[in-house]
């Protein structure tokens, strides 16, 4: 462990503690190994169940918290009240009965739910005086307009997790969510355990601070084997191997790939674009459309001329798609990490790289992925001494070691992890695969919506035409970049 996350708050110390001797319990008995294997296996795949919770999150009380002390006009030392990792703790501090209204996109079906849900009745049941009203949901564009609704006309939460990249821009306009460095100047253990990388890859586009990081993600091909191995193909590595793929599982009434032209094609845009353009072209902001972005859209058109997509692709939304790939209904679906918690036949599903186009510019195994959001403090809960304290207790809860190792563990995204994590035995076949996919990347690249924010959306609602060639690729980028400012 790094020197800096020895500096745990009480709460977050007292609970490593804990961790360490079960570990040291468990590798004493043959057969608690063998369950804490069984146990970490579906943890990596993110389905945390009430039984997984009780081995390795509630009992153990992994949660971190931020400082022991609820004044925050005490000395900063006093205030992130931290011991040695394993040392004596003291009784929870008390303070001012406060509520804390608190605001996520781990609600829903989203993997990382149930560890949140955890946290935060710890930090309450370790604060008594803290009440969090928390009003999480799945991310998706309505909720990014409430979002941005709320902040507009003074109804943002206290704390908010939400994207760091060009999405935040709106809300960072308001000047509503306080920098790390500010937070640092009171509370100097802030964020103490997320790596520098981590935080500087969480930088909003003004290249600002402010979001405290969790876990990054990743965008890969999820495949099930066990289909490929039925009709005695390889998986796909090149595009002509997926060419193969998608004519053999088409001829024998096989749904080759799951995906929503209507509602999320966009991890189809980002890796055709990335393939066909080459890193440096697809991480620009041209003011026209590139050859290599016009080059990838088109791909849409060829792969819906190969019935590569359900016959109802332009109508149907990305849960009836993914239900589809779970049922064995189809044999590939392109998403992210967020996806893996969905997965139930963990011995027969795999991740790998995007395969690749035509004479393609970017590195084969080219990964879309990064870190794009993180826990923000907002100014109403700042500016009030009472949720001050209780609004870095929260942040340092969901985001120190002990508190990434769950949310690490519970979405597979091994190799984005904002603090140093443990790397976990017994994987299924399912997250090795995630393990080999993630940690042979040859390069990781931010989406294009990370670079030309609500313009993306324009480009994602011209797919359809494109893809039955009522509309070229080339004006439908550069109906996109006439938006970007």
């Amino acid at each position: 462990m790094s020197t800096r996350s020895n500096a745990f708050c009480e709460f977050c110390s007292y609970n490593m503690s804990i961790v360490n001797d079960k570990h040291l319990r468990e590798a004493e008995n043959k057969e608690d190994m063998t369950m804490k294997k069984k146990v970490l296996s579906v943890l990596l795949i993110g389905t945390m169940t009430a039984s997984v919770l009780a081995g390795c999150g509630n009992d153990s009380g992994e949660a971190a918290n931020a400082g022991e002390n609820a004044n925050a006009t005490a000395d900063a030392a006093d205030a992130t009240g931290t011991t040695e990792a394993g040392g004596d703790t003291a009784e929870a501090a008390t303070g001012n009965p406060v509520t804390l209204k608190t605001v996520s996109m781990f609600g829903g079906t989203d993997p990382n739910k149930e560890a949140y849900e955890a946290i935060n009745a710890e930090v309450m049941e370790q604060y008594s005086y803290i009440t969090i009203e928390d009003n999480s949901q799945t991310s998706d564009e309505e909720w990014k307009a409430a979002v941005n609704a709320d902040f507009s006309v003074g109804n943002e939460p206290d704390v908010i997790q939400f994207f760091t990249d060009a999405t935040a821009d709106s809300i960072i306009a308001t000047d509503k969510l306080v920098s790390i460095e500010e937070i640092r100047a009171e509370y100097p253990e802030y964020a103490a355990d997320t790596l520098d990388s981590a935080l500087a890859a969480a930088a909003n586009t003004d290249g600002v601070q402010r979001a405290v990081p969790t876990t990054g993600y990743w965008e890969g091909l999820f495949c099930n084997k066990d289909l490929f191995d039925q009709y005695g193909l390889e998986l796909p590595t090149d595009w002509e191997s997926l060419e193969t793929a998608i004519t053999t599982f088409k001829e024998n009434d096989i749904i080759p790939i799951a995906c929503s032209l209507n509602n999320v094609p966009h991890y189809w845009i980002e890796f055709l674009m990335l393939y066909s353009a080459g890193e440096e072209e697809y991480t620009s902001i041209p003011e026209t459309a590139p050859e290599g972005w016009i080059k990838g859209l088109e791909m849409f058109k060829t792969l819906r001329d190969m019935g590569a997509f359900p016959m109802d692709t332009d109508s149907v939304d990305d849960a009836y798609t993914g239900q589809l790939f779970r049922d064995k209904k189809a044999a590939m679906q392109l998403d992210g990490s967020w996806y893996a918690g969905n997965i139930e036949d963990t011995e027969n599903t795999v991740v790998i790289a995007f395969p690749g186009v035509p004479e393609q510019k970017a590195e084969p195994n080219s990964l879309v992925g990064g870190i794009s959001s993180g826990f923000y403090i907002t100014r109403k809960a700042w500016e009030d001494p009472d949720k001050r304290d209780a609004a870095v207790k929260f942040v340092m809860a969901h985001t120190c070691q002990a508190g990434v190792q769950r949310y690490w563990e519970a979405t597979g995204a091994v190799s984005q992890a904002a603090v140093e994590v443990t790397p976990v035995e017994g994987a299924t076949p399912f997250a090795e695969s995630i393990a080999a996919y993630t940690s042979s990347a040859s390069a990781i690249v931010a989406p294009t919506d990370s670079r030309i924010g609500d313009a993306y959306k324009t480009l994602v609602s011209e797919i359809v035409k494109v893809s039955t060639g009522s509309m070229t690729a080339e004006d439908a980028i550069n109906e996109a970049l006439a938006l970007v400012q």
